[in-house]
């Protein structure tokens, strides 16, 4: 399977001059399709499926280069309007788009369903985006989103990580190393 029917359909009902990239579907992961295929992570986007937690039943398809991070609780909660929000499991973003995960994109979607991509994209001449499966992806000029209905580009919706700022999930360098050969209380 290469691109999702329906991303196609979307994309030639809008007019939109695109090319399909057929990619391998293990190489599909933003990272490994980068590498794999010589595509910056500054030219490449993620869509990803927000959905809110308090209320429920919000969600939004948000788009972010690859280089940055989604400002998912303070840039996309704030625009959502909700208290709580989330990555959507790959389970719901499969049963609401329709596509696989690897592949999720900003066309083919359902109506009703938003899109928002952070205002860096337009500074792409071209960028790559999910063609709704893992066996392919699809490079666009994104300038040509601008004044269509379902897209809008919003400042800031994500962020670009200070290189300097250590890494969240790494070990903390001062923090004493657990010796597990000393048992707790001894």
């Amino acid at each position: 399977m290469s691109a999702h029917p329906d991303v196609i359909a979307d994309l030639d009902r809008l007019g939109l001059a695109y090319e399909v990239m057929d990619c391998d579907p293990d190489l599909a992961d933003t990272a490994q399709f980068c590498e794999a295929y010589g595509v910056g992570l500054e030219e490449s986007a993620n869509a990803i499926l927000v959905a809110s937690k308090k209320p429920e039943g919000h969600n939004v398809v948000c788009v972010a280069l690859a280089h940055t991070r989604l400002d998912v609780n303070g840039a996309v909660r704030r625009k959502l309007g909700v208290r709580k929000v989330s990555f959507a499991a790959a389970e719901v973003t499969r049963d609401l788009t329709g596509q696989e995960i690897g592949g999720v994109t900003i066309f083919g979607l359902p109506d009703g369903l938003a899109v928002w991509l952070d205002a860096r994209v337009l500074e792409c001449g071209r960028v790559v985006v999910g063609a709704g499966s893992r066996s392919a992806k699809i490079r666009l000029d994104p300038r040509q989103l601008v004044g269509l209905d379902r897209y809008e580009f919003v400042d800031d919706l994500a962020t670009v990580p200070d290189p300097a700022a250590p890494d969240p999930g790494a070990p903390d360098p001062g923090a004493p190393d657990p010796d597990p050969a000393v048992p707790e209380g001894g």
